[in-house]
């Protein structure tokens, strides 16, 4: 099986995972939000809810992804990893204002947290499980260059520590007497959630305009093949396509050089660049003469 494609197999699986968790995470949170009258356990799990909206949106992503290329799509659907990315951040901004209103509304009218110990037990629980299915996530989105799975590992990461500022929240109000520090804690979850959306929206904004994450690799390239195979280029173009790149490699050669001689030439290129620099999916080498003095 091609490693891109598996990767983004292995990705929808554990973004499939990630849904039903979390989804399990959020009802669990909330219910004992109410029953406890904790502000910050339900919005954790209105939090965890939202990251599940953000993991499904991942997963439908990466399922996409692996279609072929057609007429109407003519280099493949690989941008749509990026663009859910890009969604999902918006999702994610959504769940913090949502979050934000209503802490801000318990801040201005505090009140005593029933069951905290209950409430306390399973943010503990939401935390763990979050943080554990955070690593798998990361672990598997940078192996394969995935930036949906990478956002859904971010929040994910997120959403743990999110449970941790809660469980402490919750200490705080309910045997140190500061009542206001449940909203708070609400408050500092919304800002997590900001903070992980800015640069979700950052990073799938700049490639879906085809920014490079590294803007020194055309020079890389253009010294790699210059040094491996004695020739001359004159310019080397690349641009992201989700998680993979597609560039364009100008040779400059003699007038007098045979198309077969080209071709040898651009089939060699192709072949060491895509072995040297795997994430490059396709390569168009061309032919530029050299302009007599």
């Amino acid at each position: 099986m091609d490693n891109s494609l598996k990767g983004f197999r292995v990705g929808q699986r554990i973004a499939k995972i990630s849904v039903l968790t979390l989804v399990g995470i959020g009802v669990a949170e909330i219910l004992v939000g109410f029953v406890g009258g904790s502000v910050v356990a339900i919005a954790d799990g209105v939090d965890s809810l939202g990251d599940a909206t953000v993991s499904f949106i991942v997963w439908l992503g990466l399922l996409v992804s692996q279609k072929g290329a057609d007429s109407r799509f003519q280099f493949g659907y690989h941008k749509m990893e990026s663009f859910a990315a890009l969604i999902a951040a918006i999702a994610m901004i959504v769940v913090g204002v949502f979050i934000l209103i209503h802490a801000w509304e318990s801040l201005m009218d505090p009140q005593p947290i029933t069951h905290a110990e209950i409430t306390m037990m399973t943010l503990a629980a939401a935390g763990a499980i979050s943080m554990h299915r955070a690593l798998q996530m990361r672990r598997i989105a940078n192996k394969y260059k995935l930036l949906s799975l990478q956002t859904g590992a971010k929040n994910s990461i997120k959403d743990g520590s999110a449970s941790i500022i809660g469980f402490f929240s919750v200490i705080a109000a309910t045997y140190f007497g500061f009542l206001q520090m449940d909203a708070i804690g609400a408050i500092a979850i919304a800002g997590f959630i900001f903070s992980v959306s800015y640069v979700a929206v950052r990073e799938s904004s700049l490639v879906l305009l085809d920014a490079l994450h590294n803007p020194r690799l055309p020079a890389q390239i253009k010294a790699f093949v210059e040094r491996t195979h004695k020739v001359n280029v004159s310019e080397v173009l690349v641009r992201p396509m989700g998680p993979f790149l597609h560039g364009e490699i100008n040779v400059v050669v003699e007038g007098t050089m045979t198309i077969d001689e080209f071709n040898t030439i651009a089939e060699n290129v192709e072949a060491t660049i895509k072995k040297s620099f795997p994430n490059i999916r396709k390569l168009v080498v061309t032919a530029q003469p050299k302009e007599d003095k």
